[in-house]
C-alpha cells in the first residue's frame, strides 16, 4: 500500500469529515456509530465506550466481508451488543462501511426497530453525499478563483 494514499484518499478524507460532523451530535449514552474504511481503519463515535465493548477488528472484518457478499443490512449480536451494518458509499467514493452498535441491546430488539436503524444508516450516507458535494463545489470555486486571478495577472 502506498503510504501517501492513506493521507490523500478521498474515502479517508470523507470518513474523517463525516466523523467530525456526525459524532458531535450523538447522545453520550446512545448508539455508537462506527465507520470503517476499505482498508479496515476504524472511526468510532465514542472510542472509550467502543474499546470497552471488547469487539475486535477481526469480527468487524468478517461483517464487512458478509456485506461485500451482498448481505446487507447485516444484523448480529456480539456479547451484549446488537450490531447493524451496511456499505457506506457516495456517488463518487466507496468509503467502506457504517455500523450502528447498540450496547445492552439484543439482536431481536434491533430487528424490531430495524426500519428506524436503516433510516439512521441512510442518513449517514446522505450526510456523506452532502459533504462530498460541498467539497466538489469548494474545489470548483477555488479553480474558478485561480483561473480568474491568472487571467487578471496576464492582463496586467
Amino acid at each position: 500500500m502506498d503510504v501517501f494514499e492513506s493521507f490523500f484518499s478521498a474515502a479517508n478524507n470523507l470518513n474523517e469529515q463525516l466523523g467530525r460532523e456526525l459524532f458531535d451530535v450523538l447522545p453520550e449514552d446512545g448508539p455508537i456509530i462506527v465507520i470503517i474504511n476499505r482498508d479496515g481503519d476504524c472511526w468510532p463515535s465514542d472510542s472509550e465506550r467502543f474499546s470497552g465493548l471488547g469487539i475486535n477488528e477481526e469480527f468487524f472484518q468478517k461483517l464487512c466481508d458478509k456485506i461485500d457478499d451482498g448481505q446487507e443490512p447485516i444484523v448480529t449480536k456480539k456479547k451484549d451488543c446488537a450490531i447493524i451494518g451496511t456499505q457506506f458509499a457516495t456517488e463518487q467514493t466507496n468509503c467502506g462501511y457504517a455500523f450502528v452498535v447498540l450496547p445492552e441491546c439484543t439482536a431481536e430488539s434491533a430487528l424490531i426497530n430495524i426500519r428506524l436503524i436503516e433510516i439512521v444508516l441512510a442518513q449517514i450516507g446522505l450526510i456523506g453525499k452532502l459533504i462530498e458535494k460541498n467539497d466538489r463545489l469548494y474545489e470548483l470555486q477555488m479553480k474558478q478563483f485561480d483561473d480568474y486571478h491568472s487571467c487578471d495577472s496576464a492582463i496586467n
